[in-house]
């Protein structure tokens, strides 16, 4: 069963959404040398640019310098443009770390959608060698209104995707429409996902995904995150939480 957190707010659910990152990040870099990292935008984003810097301050074997980050889904628009995660984590976030930083595999939002998301696995396998599903480190996930996770939306063919670790959409129903998102098998072989909700707004779906019985909710694309072999823990503020009854961690 997954792990529920809950904070009182947006502020302290980010403090601690932060301090996991960094935590993480010295963990694996202490094992085995690089932390790997998949990153989703909307509020992450501005949660992950305000906190996480003095995290990593706070935990120096982190070494943002032996970091791979990705991206666990883009909209296929320019990296200036107001709906890019890319853009917006390089002007917030990746701006704060000190050279050299990260190590960040791009998507290609010039090509089409098709080869931007043959591009982009490709990056990806040439980044884990040997492994036929690469197994990231900690992938940051979000969740929305209706269910949907990175770009992966209810109802949508790309539910049903087992081959490809990387596919892309011309149609989703949250705009922009055309996007490259990772799938199901490449998220739920990550050895650790952290899936962040805030807001009254998320408080029905939770209720659906987290206690409702697992054969109507599969139909909602966040309810498919079942890690085969790793972790899988929500943090949520008391508002997104408010229709829970199942056990859960009260965090100050």
């Amino acid at each position: 069963m997954a792990a529920v957190s809950v904070f009182p707010s947006p502020a302290e659910l980010g403090a601690a959404l932060a301090r996991s990152v960094a935590e993480a990040a010295a963990e694996a870099v202490a094992s085995g040398g690089r932390f790997t990292l998949g990153l989703s935008g909307g509020s992450l984003v501005a949660l992950l640019a305000r906190e996480l810097p003095a995290a990593l301050r706070a935990a120096p074997g982190a070494e943002p310098s032996r970091w791979l980050l990705a991206f666990c889904d883009e909209r296929l628009v320019p990296p200036e443009h107001p709906d890019s995660t890319g853009g917006a984590y390089r002007s917030q976030l990746l701006s704060q770390f000190a050279p050299p930083g990260p190590r960040v595999l791009w998507v290609s939002s010039g090509l089409g959608p098709a080869e931007a998301a043959r591009d982009y696995e490709e990056q990806l396998r040439r980044e884990f060698p040997g492994e036929a599903t690469p197994r990231f480190d900690l992938l940051l996930l979000g969740v929305g209104p209706d269910g949907h996770t990175c770009s992966l939306f209810p109802g949508h063919a790309l539910l049903q995707e087992q081959n490809s670790l990387i596919s892309f959409l011309e149609d989703s129903p949250k705009p922009p429409p055309r996007r490259v998102t990772m799938t199901l098998p490449l998220l739920n072989a990550a050895r650790a996902l952290l899936v962040v909700a805030t807001g009254a707004s998320k408080a029905p779906v939770l209720k659906r995904i987290l206690e409702e019985p697992r054969e109507e909710p599969a139909s909602l694309p966040a309810a498919r995150l079942r890690p085969r072999s790793g972790r899988l823990r929500w943090l949520l503020d008391r508002a997104a939480a408010e229709e829970l009854r199942l056990p859960l961690e009260e965090c100050p």
